[in-house]
């Protein structure tokens, strides 16, 4: 009885020995896991000939890494080539399938610039020719040189290419165009266009339609029923001149009357007479 309890117990350490040498599966978890962190393409941004201009690389390192190009998940009802701007998280969405887009980093209006509504591509352009509208020549009267236009070059404000928007077939003076100026990218920053990086808005251009659907969201995110522009600056008045001194009032002349000139009249009984000497002696 002793012998047969020993081997039972004997058999039961091999057991517990051989099944902790075992890996035992890991419990499943309930939690999804995250959807992987989209990776942007860093060759995108290399130094490129384009025309007769050569566009400077990107610096990456001084570009936050969620405002560089890269394929995201987006889910939208909007059909493939609609444009979709986020102007609250400065991103600009190009949907390219069912719940999947394009994603750019963009600089967008600065505090008194903002807008929302839906518009159009109007017209597209390479190396546009920028002319700045009056009233920006007023905020920045330096900008006077320009009035005629100035023409398209790696210093132009509008960059590598402009996209033209319309609302309702009118030109509100604003675009989805490049810029010299990559370092405002993520920021609120232009006078209401949208600035891409000249080598996305390289991108964009070649794929968007003319007559594409643009969405400018609202800043709480969502779909505009409207057009949405900002208030116009208010005129400026023109500072009132001083007054001028006055000349001190000259009095008017006083007009003394003239003295009688007639001959005063004399009493005959006063007069001195008169002596007449007498003729050939007479007296």
């Amino acid at each position: 009885m002793r012998n047969s309890f020993l081997r039972l117990f004997a058999a039961g350490l091999v057991t517990l020995t051989i099944a902790g040498c075992v890996e035992t599966s890991p419990t499943a978890s309930t939690t999804p896991a995250a959807a992987p962190t989209p990776v942007a393409d860093n060759g995108n941004y290399v130094a490129r000939q384009d025309g007769t201009f050569t566009i400077p690389a990107i610096p990456l390192e001084k570009v936050p890494p969620q405002y560089l190009r890269q394929t995201v998940d987006y889910p939208t009802t909007e059909a493939p080539g609609t444009v979709i701007i986020d102007t609250a998280q400065r991103y600009l969405y190009f949907v390219t399938g069912k719940n999947t887009a394009t994603r750019y980093g963009i600089a967008v209006g600065k505090a008194g610039f903002e807008w929302s509504g839906i518009a159009n591509v109007a017209d597209r352009k390479p190396w546009p020719t920028w002319t700045p509208p009056p009233e920006m020549i007023e905020r920045k009267p330096e900008l006077a040189k320009w009035a005629g236009g100035q023409p398209g070059g790696l210093t132009n404000p509008l960059g590598a290419r402009a996209i033209y928007l319309k609302t309702n077939g009118v030109d509100y003076g604003y675009r989805i165009h490049g810029t010299p100026e990559w370092q405002s990218i993520g920021r609120n920053a232009s006078s209401g266009c949208i600035r891409m990086i000249n080598q996305d808005v390289i991108d964009l251009y070649g794929r968007v339609p003319d007559g594409a659907k643009v969405i400018v969201l609202t800043h709480d995110g969502k779909v505009p029923t409207k057009l949405n522009l900002p208030s116009p600056a208010p005129k400026k008045v023109a500072k009132a001149e001083p007054p001028r001194p006055q000349p001190s009032p000259v009095a008017d002349p006083v007009v003394t009357p003239a003295a009688d000139t007639a001959p005063a009249v004399t009493d005959p009984s006063q007069a001195t007479p008169t002596v007449i000497p007498p003729v050939n002696g007479r007296v």
